[in-house]
């Protein structure tokens, strides 16, 4: 399969193909359960919170959104965050997105979120279309070694499953949703 802009969005991973469609369904699913997750909730909602933790689902948007410009921006192209992110000061507040999710409306978090899957996808694109999943992203590590797109890719499904499992306790204390996957008429993110 060919990645352009054109490629329609992946809604789970296909039953027999390529080793990158297998991983962009697989990154594709959780994105969309995550959004089900999250979707159509007030202020009130993305900040329910369960028993002692201070996760919410507003903060799990946000940082998604983070996640997403790290590791598809950052580290696949080597480029700059773009804002909000390039305007913290990450050494004087590394929980930043977490607490400050809290006095964003939802329609910015939604936004915010979009927007970064949005571009990640594109950033995916532009780089598969040179390449494949082996290819080295432009980001190395601190011991010097350097990512392939391959394990940028696992490193995101891996960062959304979990959120996802989180996402879908913290829902269920809001209004009783729950389910592995969203209904088959759901869009995708």
């Amino acid at each position: 399969m060919t990645y352009d802009s054109e490629q329609p969005v992946l809604l789970e991973p296909p039953v027999a193909g390529t080793e990158a469609d297998t991983l962009i369904g697989s990154l594709e699913r959780q994105r969309r359960t995550f959004a089900w997750k999250c979707e159509g909730l007030d202020a009130a909602g993305l900040s329910a919170r369960l028993g002692p933790s201070a996760l919410t689902l507003g903060g799990l948007l946000k940082h998604l959104a983070l996640v997403e410009d790290e590791y598809f921006t950052r580290r696949l192209l080597g480029a700059e965050l773009p804002p909000p992110w390039n305007a913290v000061d990450w050494d004087a507040d590394p929980g930043w997105e977490w607490r400050s999710a809290a006095a964003d409306e939802p329609e910015r978090l939604y936004a915010l979120w979009r927007e970064a899957v949005a571009r990640s996808r594109r950033n995916l694109r532009q780089v598969l279309s040179e390449g494949g999943v082996d290819q080295p992203v432009r980001h190395t590590w601190p011991d010097g070694r350097t990512p392939s797109v391959r394990r940028i890719l696992a490193d995101l499904i891996e960062e959304y499953s979990r959120h996802v499992g989180q996402a879908d306790m913290i829902r269920e204390s809001v209004d009783g949703r729950v389910g592995e996957d969203p209904p088959a008429d759901f869009p995708a993110p």
